[in-house]
């Protein structure tokens, strides 16, 4: 299998494609990484350096890959934060691009505007255009909750008003859609869920909720669902791989008190998953 993925990168840290290129590496995964900043660190810190690249410069590398031949070959599209407004246009090109090369392909977008507790971290005009022009041509989507809730104008919250949510995020044109970080008021305390729809049917499951912050770990499970997705195609199976592998990566995070995912150290959690949580069938 081989991923365009176009995403940001951090010197840093772990987010985008400094999250998401080496745990796919490490179950086999070809990975094309195509950058849309190059910062020092991730935006948490409140202060970075580096530059957002301008959409012209990230639509030469990819022309630049095009040219040799290459988008034939790519089986996934993967997007997830954009940094500027122009990179939208750039990410519905290349999809297209390698849709026309490869008509088997698909793009899975990660719609990265923000979450529950910490509203929208993104330029006010990225939202926009991922609801009104970017989700509508995508094949999956992984939003959480909280951005789930944006592009449907809906508040999902309970696993009714969820999967309604996730109908309606189906109905502008991705036909797959997971919904990490899931809180229902009903839910066992001291979890946390994610669910997947598609044309198949409906499944969630639930882990531990650990005390702490991680960032980069939705570009992870992004980039692992999508990838056992396409391989498998069976949504329960791609859903329980990447929830043993996330949840295997937050614990170890955890455990050694760094702010960043120790996403070296947990290789083994994406090469060989533990299978630790059930997944249910909801539909």
């Amino acid at each position: 299998m081989k991923v365009l993925s176009i995403q940001s990168a951090v010197a840093y840290g772990h987010v985008g494609n400094s999250a998401a290129v080496f745990p796919l590496q490490r179950i086999g995964v070809e990975v094309m990484p195509v950058y849309t900043v190059n910062f020092s660190n991730h935006t948490g810190y409140g202060a970075w350096r580096g530059p957002l690249i301008s959409p012209e410069d990230v639509r030469e590398v990819i022309t630049g890959i095009e040219e040799r031949g290459a988008l034939a070959g790519v089986d996934v599209v993967l997007s997830g934060y954009q940094g500027g407004e122009g990179i939208a246009d750039v990410v519905i090109d290349a999809a297209a691009r390698v849709k026309a090369a490869n008509p088997s392909a698909v793009y899975a977008c990660d719609p990265v505007m923000g979450n529950a507790k910490s509203g929208c971290f993104v330029a006010p005009a990225i939202p926009v255009l991922l609801r009104e022009r970017v989700v509508p041509v995508a094949d999956i989507i992984t939003p959480n909750q909280f951005e789930l809730g944006f592009l449907t104008g809906t508040e999902p919250d309970t696993i009714e008003s969820t999967l309604a949510s996730a109908d309606a995020a189906r109905a502008m044109g991705p036909r797959t859609v997971l919904v990490t970080s899931v809180e229902r008021p009903d839910r066992p305390e001291g979890t946390i869920e994610m669910l997947v729809v598609d044309d198949a049917g409906a499944w969630i499951v639930r882990t531990p909720l650990l005390p702490f912050k991680a960032n980069g770990s939705g570009d992870v499970t992004a980039a692992l669902f999508t990838a056992h997705y396409r391989s498998t195609g069976d949504p329960a199976l791609a859903l329980a791989r990447a929830t043993s592998s996330v949840f295997d990566l937050l614990e170890a995070t955890h455990r050694s008190g760094e702010r960043e995912l120790q996403l070296v150290e947990s290789q083994e959690a994406y090469a060989h998953p533990r299978m630790q949580f059930q997944v249910e069938q909801l539909r």
